[in-house]
């Protein structure tokens, strides 16, 4: 069987490597792509026969174009559409310099992903962030080097990062795709190997961002993970102790921010609902995976391998609010060009005050906090609750049961019927006093309709953050309906204060959902 090894050779000014068959070069190839943006630039140099066709062969697919790869030779252009828009594949021997205008050049340039062969006739109007590639070798083996301007100088040190992770783990010779992950900094990439799957997690640790409440960056205070050892011990806990199934962990680097986990699939509930799925058969395994964790009765700290722990932090009031700060910045600024005036914020603030002291002496235990439809999966060919998959906890607070019953009941991504929320929270309510025989009913039905009025506040600020501050713009077609389960929310009795406020200066949501 000939060896399809990639052999990793750091430069200072970029990297290097030696492949020793097309394979291998198709594999190197593949791990560009969860370093490509949606509008990025890669030249591909090297004589006739090199292989950069065969190098497009491997990214290209890796970034979700379908059907055949060829060189765009007399066309001069090949227009794909990948995960994140288009990629426009290119081979410019045949023109000359200043001739690139004929092409739109310059606008595929501003639209999406350029790889062009043959790029010399351009290079006068290279994009100030690209990579360049140069492939050289005769034979099976070829040598690849890569050198990287503006973003992609450190985009190619993460490579090489990542390419020596893999090369420990025995995964070097994989072929790679990117998987589409979501709106944080974590990016997800699928590893074949013949029948073989794994996942691979880049998640280098964050700094904790600017200090915005006395003293204390946004992170701190609402308590998001900034590295991998809460996911460690969260997926642990999931998998051994609730029967669910957490990706198994096969290889990390802690320090470096590499994961290497096990491959659940791409059922992924939010697909198979829009794909037509029945809903409730889903969403009601959910409803028993959240009853199986708190079966686990989890303590405050979980256990990590090798001794140590990880305390779960409260889901303070600290944190409830500055998650409900969010509409007051984004969401008004969003519909009103500026964030909510003092007097409104302040009759805000007092609105929710009893509220919050009301929740501060409620029940807690193991929150996952976002346990919604992008974050569950259907494992197939498993049986009982292992068909469940789980991903995406890290971020798992200490706070009140609720919390995640209306996270799943009030998915921000799928249109969940009122009546099926009712009869999926009423099975809930009927099987956790088996669990917890001092389950108060009335005070549970109270703190699901505040927290969802908290979640859903939340979610309509970051979904605004996301479109004015990162230009994620598509996640505003989710905010009709989180309005409507807010409002949904607000029809609670006891919640009247808020339920007024809320229609005093959200006006025009009131019916949405």
């Amino acid at each position: 069987m000939r060896n399809h090894r990639v052999l990793d050779q750091p430069l200072k000014s970029g990297a290097a490597w030696n492949v020793e068959s097309p394979e291998a070069l198709q594999a190197l190839a593949s791990r560009l792509a969860p370093f490509v943006s949606s509008v990025d630039f890669i030249a591909l140099y090297g004589e006739l026969g090199a292989g950069k066709t065969t190098f497009a062969q491997g990214l290209l697919p890796a970034l979700g174009v379908k059907g055949a790869i060829t060189s765009p030779t007399y066309q001069l252009v090949h227009t794909h559409k990948a995960f994140q828009g288009s990629v426009f594949h290119c081979d410019f021997y045949r023109i000359g310099p200043g001739e690139e205008e004929e092409t739109g050049f310059a606008e595929m340039c501003r639209r999406g992903v350029v790889l062009v062969e043959w790029p010399a006739a351009v290079e006068r109007s290279f994009p100030p962030d690209r990579l360049e590639i140069r492939i050289e070798g005769e034979g099976s083996t070829r040598h690849v080097s890569m050198a990287g301007f503006g973003a992609w100088r450190s985009k190619l040190t993460r490579l090489r990062e990542v390419s020596a992770f893999l090369s420990v783990n025995a995964w070097a010779e994989a072929r790679c795709r990117a998987v589409r992950g979501d709106a944080s900094v974590r990016t997800f990439a699928r590893l074949e190997r013949g029948s073989e799957t794994v996942m691979v997690i880049d998640w280098p640790r964050q700094s904790d961002g600017p200090p915005i409440r006395s003293g204390r960056p946004y992170s701190d205070i609402a308590h998001l993970a900034t590295e991998g050892r809460p996911f460690l011990a969260i997926a642990g806990w999931l998998r051994e102790k609730a029967g669910l199934s957490a990706p198994t962990v096969i290889g990390s680097d802690l320090d470096g921010g590499l994961y290497l986990v096990e491959d659940l699939g791409d059922a992924v509930f939010s697909r198979l609902v829009t794909e037509g799925a029945a809903l409730e058969p889903l969403y009601s395994l959910a409803v028993d995976g959240l009853l199986a964790i708190r079966a686990t009765h989890p303590p405050g700290t979980l256990p990590l391998k090798g001794g140590a722990s990880h305390p779960l932090p409260a889901y303070d009031r600290e944190a409830l609010e500055i998650e409900l700060d969010l509409l007051l910045q984004w969401y008004f600024a969003l519909r009103q060009g500026q964030q909510a005036r003092p007097n409104v914020a302040a009759s805000f603030w007092d609105n929710w005050a009893p509220f919050l002291d009301w929740l501060e002496g409620q029940p807690r235990t193991l929150v996952l906090r976002d346990y919604h439809s992008p974050n569950l999966l259907l494992c197939e060919g498993r049986s009982g609750l292992k068909r469940l998959g789980v991903v995406d906890f890290q971020d798992a607070v200490w706070g009140h049961p609720a919390y995640d019953l209306v996270s799943l009941l009030q998915d921000a991504r799928v249109d969940i019927d009122e009546g099926v929320e009712r009869s999926l929270f009423a099975a809930y309510c009927e099987k956790i006093p088996a669990i917890d025989p001092n389950f108060d009913a009335a005070a549970f039905a109270k703190a699901y309709a505040l927290l969802g009025v908290q979640r859903n506040t939340k979610i309509l600020g970051i979904f605004a953050r996301l479109s004015l501050r990162d230009g994620k713009h598509a996640y505003l077609a989710h905010l009709p309906r989180v309005a409507g389960y807010l409002f949904r929310n607000l029809a609670h009795p006891e919640l009247k204060p808020l339920k007024a406020w809320y229609e005093a200066h959200l006006p025009g949501h009131e019916g949405t959902g």
